[in-house]
């Protein structure tokens, strides 16, 4: 994972604008929310990496740098850093651009594990890369 002072690592995979339905009793975006976000990214990642479908099992080391404000757009960049027999993990960075056009900031980062699944929803092998 980068510093902000390298910019984002990885490819834009999702972006978003942060709304006031999305606020906690502050006014800053809830996390939950955000690890939503970026559930999403990553589950584009890993499924065009295992072509198919996959299931998120696990996210590691989640760690929140920075609060999200309404009227932020919510940039999440991912890549592929593992990949097993049946499993995928992939990082992820978080970064906003404040207030739709200001400064860049990086807000989270983590790593979220999948695991490719069947129809029958059981675990199945992730092919190799073409």
């Amino acid at each position: 994972m980068n510093t902000e002072q390298d910019g984002p690592s990885g490819a834009l995979t999702l972006r978003t604008l942060a709304m006031p339905a999305d606020v906690n009793v502050n006014g800053d975006i809830f996390g939950g929310w955000v690890l939503s976000q970026m559930d999403i990214a990553a589950g584009i990642v890993a499924g065009q990496r295992a072509k198919g479908r996959v299931a998120t099992v696990a996210i590691d080391a989640m760690k929140f740098i920075r609060p999200v404000g309404v009227g932020d757009v919510l940039c999440i960049y991912a890549e592929v850093t593992r990949v097993g027999r049946t499993s995928l993990a992939i990082g992820l960075e978080a970064w906003v651009l404040r207030g739709r056009h200001g400064a860049r900031e990086k807000v989270t980062e983590a790593t979220f594990t999948f695991v490719a699944i069947n129809d029958e929803k059981r675990p199945r092998e992730v092919p190799p890369e073409d």
